[in-house]
């Protein structure tokens, strides 16, 4: 499958998730089993699917995007950091409790914002510059991280400096000129010339 399909599908079971759990709050009588039930998984899933998005689709959106790959994957990995200060503000509180929710609410907020981002330019980028059978094998490792990880366990949650992640990705996938893999020190981020290199 498409990497992009792969994303995509999470997106839309993320949507149907929050919407299943706002539903509850909309009770008078929420049942706390219920809304554990949905925001346990929930809340895994959406650290597992930024820590996948960062091994394995981000590198190459730098790599193979056209379309300003350098400011996407910026503000896509500022995002998966206000997902993740989310979850983890709503992991200080009660379930349940008015704080709680707004915890939640301001994670759905940044999911969202994050997703239609997402959408309108890093996958429409990729989808136009990567090779399908790129996107293929791209997509095969992206569900074997899901598959692999249904819960945070051994996965990097930690909030990650944007700009830090795109000079390391660039540093790795692309030596300087003298053929060594420090750190660029012309300024640039040398992006360009990472496009043709394979997953």
């Amino acid at each position: 499958m498409d990497v992009t399909d792969v994303i995509l599908r999470d997106h839309t079971w993320f949507r149907s998730q929050f919407i299943a759990l706002f539903n509850l709050y909309a009770e008078t009588d929420p049942d706390l089993a219920a809304i554990e039930a949905i925001w346990k998984p929930l809340a895994d899933r959406l650290d597992v699917h930024a820590a996948a998005e960062e091994e394995i689709f981000y590198p190459q959106l730098l790599a193979k995007g056209e379309d300003d790959p350098e400011d996407e994957t910026l503000d896509a990995i500022g995002d998966h950091n206000e997902i993740r200060d989310g979850v983890r503000d709503a992991a200080r509180h009660q379930l349940a409790s008015e704080q709680w929710w707004a915890a939640v609410l301001e994670t759905r907020k940044a999911n969202d914002e994050h997703m239609a981002e997402e959408e309108r330019e890093g996958i429409a980028d990729f989808r136009q510059h990567a090779d399908p059978a790129l996107r293929e094998r791209l997509g095969q490792k992206l569900e074997a991280y899901l598959d692999g990880h249904p819960t945070t366990e051994g996965v990097d949650i930690e909030d990650k400096d944007p700009e830090q992640y795109v000079d390391e990705i660039e540093s790795e996938l692309h030596p300087n000129d003298d053929g060594s893999q420090e750190r660029r020190t012309d300024g640039s981020l040398g992006i360009g010339s990472l496009r043709g290199q394979r997953a």
